[in-house]
């Protein structure tokens, strides 16, 4: 495999770096809490009122996880006015880490009271949050857009604050480095080559938080227990353990648990998922530390390869663009070569490429253990070199294509389904009318 320029690496090292950063809970409603924290923070007063206005994926995302550290409370309204009342915008999406007991309640009162009202943002990006709040003398806004912590423009009084004021308010968080050089020959040149000194440090917190997290769906009752359940009902070899230790991460993250997690495109689920499976099999290989890292190299770019594709938050299942971070991962680890490596990421779009996201909520872990175990079978076939063909489906001969197609069928083609999974969420919609 050729050498990769100085450039090169730098690019995706920096990649790494901006993705792979702490979380806590589901992201969505964390945004939503952020962005309203900051809008406090700009109002400078106490607020009277507030008005959120969420992208449908948004709201689809919140309806029904819990957020972290609200005393099990839910809900938009919720996540809002927690991070207004008891956020600190400082720690952007661990923004209500530090919530006390008294801004739980307060939280509890206002959402009761009808303190914020709740809009459905028509013709926005699919990540899109407005925080609207309202003083007695002062009225603040805050837009985020595209990425969770992107905030693109913050109003004070309807006037939007020049760049310099807006800096002073808050530091922004945007994606620098441009995705649109990935391929995957350049990623596992990197993972080969890389000086691990400049990503070692991500790395570790990856695994040991979403390691943590694992742990803590494991040993309590979180969810509907997917992890355990596999492990009880499966047993414990690797690839059971592979798919739980993911499983239970989720199981715990999402119903409201409060330990952080290190994200991957933006989504904690999918951080979960592109490492706890490589964890698990460095540790059944006994692999180096070093080797370990290469591999989640692996299974993180490829994921932010895939998903760059499909763009964030849509009807296609991040789990899948995470597992088949993960199956790469697991290739690499067993030798696999850039053939290999190919054939099992196609395999795994081959078989899963159609799960579709209904929002955020338990089941999440057994979408993922479900992922998960289509790319460890797809890992397996390509190791005994198999490999669903050309022209089967969406399947291409080269794997870039495969992943290109599989790109346009979640940001394009199914875009209509996006809106009507909405409304049957939030029952716009009578299904035996259609049947």
């Amino acid at each position: 495999m050729s050498e990769l320029k100085q450039e090169e690496k730098k690019r995706y090292a920096a990649i790494l770096r901006e993705e792979l950063i702490p979380a806590m809970g589901c992201t969505e409603p964390i945004a939503i809490a952020y962005a309203a924290s900051v809008a406090g923070k700009v109002l400078g007063e106490e607020a009277r009122r507030m008005e959120l206005s969420c992208s449908g994926n948004i709201i689809k995302n919140v309806k029904a996880v819990a957020v972290p550290n609200a005393g099990g409370q839910k809900g938009i309204a919720v996540a809002g006015i927690l991070g207004l009342v008891g956020g600190n915008p400082e720690k952007q999406l661990e923004v209500i880490a530090d919530v006390t007991d008294s801004a739980r309640e307060k939280t509890r009162e206002l959402a009761a009271a009808g303190f914020c009202k709740v809009l459905f943002a028509e013709n926005a990006p699919n990540l899109y949050i407005a925080a609207k709040v309202f003083g007695d003398h002062h009225t603040a806004e805050v837009i985020i857009e595209k990425k969770h912590t992107n905030i693109s423009h913050i109003f004070r009084d309807e006037k939007e604050l020049e760049q310099g004021e807006a800096a002073r308010a808050v530091e922004s968080n945007v994606y620098k480095t441009p995705r649109d050089h990935m391929n995957l020959k350049g990623i596992l040149a990197y993972a080969e080559e890389a000086d691990l000194s400049e990503v070692r440090e991500v790395l570790r917190r990856q695994v040991e938080c979403n390691l943590a997290i694992s742990q803590e769906g494991l040993d309590k009752n979180w969810g509907a227990n997917i992890g355990s359940t596999i492990l009880e009902t499966f047993g414990s070899d690797v690839k059971c353990r592979a798919c739980a230790r993911a499983a239970a991460g989720s199981d715990a993250r999402m119903s409201g648990c409060p330990m952080p997690v290190v994200i991957n495109s933006g989504s904690g689920n999918q951080g979960i998922t592109v490492s706890m499976p490589v964890v698990e099999y460095a540790r059944e290989l006994q692999v180096s530390e070093d080797r370990m890292l290469r591999a989640l190299i692996v299974s993180n770019l490829v994921s932010i390869y895939i998903k760059h594709y499909i763009g964030a938050l849509s009807a296609f299942c991040g789990a899948v663009s995470a597992s088949c971070g993960a199956g790469a991962g697991i290739s690499f680890l067993c030798g696999g070569d850039y053939a290999q490596i190919s054939r099992t990421i196609t395999n795994t779009l081959g078989n899963v490429g159609g799960i579709v996201c209904d929002g955020a909520k338990p089941s999440c872990a057994a979408k993922i253990a479900s992922s998960l175990h289509a790319a460890i079978l797809a890992h397996h076939m390509s190791m005994s070199n198999r490999c669903f063909q050309a022209g089967e489906g969406i399947v291409e001969n080269d794997v870039e294509e495969t992943i290109k197609n599989m790109g346009y069928i979640g940001r394009v083609g199914m875009r209509d389904t996006d809106k009507e999974i909405l409304r049957v969420m939030t029952d716009e919609v009578n299904v035996d009318d259609c049947i």
